[in-house]
């Protein structure tokens, strides 16, 4: 496994403005304990942890034609979202998913855009989206939980400067077969607090965008943990330190922990 060269000294609290900043948060941020590694820069645990979506849209083979490049910015090697099966905006055609499906978890993950209206995303459980796109502050902009949030683009660093999600996601429940309550995250962007126990109601962009996308209109939630999927849409998207942490949020809550 490659050093994470870029990892930031961590403190105990700094601040970002007048928002408080906490320390297991924002870049550079080193696991936690029990967490589980998924991208450090290397193309040996991108084998080892991720594969292709194979979505009705599916057009790529393996092994994933993602690069493995230089840090645009600071030292070591990340991931570009580099795949010819999504040029012209297929998203679903070339996008990764990790091996592991995952139910309530704790994420970490640095994202780097290079050109104006470069678009990417987080897929949480591969069915909700975490918008990355280098635009507006709409339902459809940066950091937006897709379509059901506004874009909280006041947190964006801009083009060719690194961004960290932090995100703790709890998953849909269940009751006989019936959701009973639905998905629910919180997120930083930056280390600023976003979105707070924002619930997810449904999968938008139709069966091309992940596990449910294609049931009643992406309303038909099943009880089914997913991987976590990184879209590929034809743009220059950088990853880098990334982590996840299985939880149990028993509790209808996704506060992180003081």
């Amino acid at each position: 496994m490659k050093p994470l060269h870029f990892l930031l000294p961590l403190v105990t609290l700094c601040t970002l403005g007048s928002l408080p900043v906490r320390a297991e948060i924002w870049l550079g941020a080193r696991p936690l304990p029990g967490a589980e590694v998924i991208l450090d820069g290397s193309r040996e645990l991108l084998d080892e942890k991720w594969t292709y979506w194979q979505g009705p849209r599916f057009g790529s083979s393996m092994p994933i034609k993602w690069k493995i490049v230089a840090d645009p910015v600071d030292q070591g090697t990340v991931l570009q979202t580099d795949d010819p099966a999504a040029a012209g905006g297929k998203y679903g055609a070339a996008d990764i998913v990790t091996k592991k499906a995952y139910r309530d978890f704790r994420l970490h993950i640095e994202f780097l855009v290079t050109k104006t209206g470069g678009n990417s995303g987080v897929y949480l459980q591969n069915r909700y989206e975490i918008q990355i796109c280098d635009s507006d502050a709409t339902h459809h902009g940066m950091g937006a939980v897709i379509n059901e949030t506004p874009s909280p683009y006041f947190a964006y660093k801009g083009l060719g400067k690194w961004n960290s999600y932090d995100i703790q996601f709890r998953a849909a429940r269940f009751k006989d077969g019936k959701r009973t309550e639905p998905a629910m995250v919180t997120i930083y962007f930056n280390g600023i607090k976003v979105h707070g126990n924002q619930p997810i109601n449904q999968v938008w962009g139709g069966a091309n965008s992940g596990i449910d996308g294609g049931n009643e209109g992406g309303k038909g939630i099943t009880d089914t943990p997913g991987g976590l999927k990184l879209q590929c849409e034809g743009h220059d998207v950088r990853y880098r330190n990334a982590w996840i942490k299985e939880v149990d949020l028993v509790r209808a809550s996704t506060d992180f922990k003081d």
